[in-house]
């Protein structure tokens, strides 16, 4: 059983920063991929930021420069800090780990998303 458990959200004025956090925990052989996405009303689910296990970075078009995320393997817990965040940022926020659960090394991964954090952006 692998659990995902988001914090950080919140309200923020324009121009302010948050940053998120997604720990992983329970069976867990080894997290590839980490990644938050976005949805924000009347929209679909966006990539906002990646980082592999190497620590190679992908970031959308409209948060670089804005947005950094991170990782700490031994934590298995990946972090996005968001700066200069602006009303179009407003959005449920969620992590996913692509992952190999269980004890097999050589098992498939998968991917596991957490439950979601609201982040608004206003004055």
């Amino acid at each position: 059983q692998v659990q995902l458990v988001e914090s950080g959200g919140g309200l923020v004025q324009p121009g302010g920063s948050l940053r998120l956090s997604c720990a992983a925990s329970g069976s867990i052989v080894r997290i590839n991929a980490i990644g938050w996405y976005r949805q924000a009303p009347g929209k679909q689910r966006e990539l906002v930021a990646a980082i592999t296990s190497g620590g190679s970075t992908n970031y959308a078009d409209s948060v670089k420069g804005r947005f950094t995320i991170s990782r700490d393997n031994a934590k298995n817990t990946v972090y996005l800090q968001m700066n200069s965040l602006k009303p179009e940022d407003t959005a449920v926020y969620y992590c996913y780990n692509h992952l190999v659960a269980g004890t097999n090394p050589f098992a498939r991964p998968s991917d596991y998303w957490g439950q979601g954090t609201q982040v608004t952006v206003s004055s």
